[in-house]
């Protein structure tokens, strides 16, 4: 049986808490702005590859793939910092939106939008 060549994980990775599916909570937040654009998951792959490249790569869950953002649309998130909570089981990325300035799939900027108001969702004139 051969063995593999395998490079060791990282200490640091070892601090993150990943949830019984292996998935941590991901925050990228405009670097200039401090807009939240918008929340997806990771996993220890993921979370590695985002800090060894700089540019935000995720975990679809529905996809059940890696998912390097911006990747077909253009619009890139590079990592200007990166931080991990208080109990290591969110993080927080600040980061540079790249192509159209839009995070979200919808083509708004923030996937956040949408606001409560008067007992039900609504999307604002705009959101730039």
């Amino acid at each position: 049986m051969a063995s593999e060549n395998r490079t060791p994980e990282p200490a640091w990775l070892d601090q993150v808490k990943f949830d019984a599916n292996g998935l941590v909570p991901a925050i990228a937040v405009d670097a200039e702005r401090g807009d939240v654009l918008m929340m997806a998951w990771m996993n220890r792959e993921t979370l590695r590859m985002t800090l060894e490249t700089g540019t935000m790569t995720y975990w679809s869950r529905s996809r059940r793939e890696v998912w390097v953002k911006g990747l077909t649309s253009g619009n890139l998130q590079r990592v200007v910092e990166a931080r991990l909570d208080c109990d290591g089981d969110a993080l927080l990325f600040k980061v540079r939106q790249e192509g159209a300035a839009v995070a979200c799939h919808t083509g708004h900027r923030s996937c956040f939008y949408r606001a409560f108001e008067n007992g039900a969702w609504r999307e604002p004139a705009s959101d730039a």
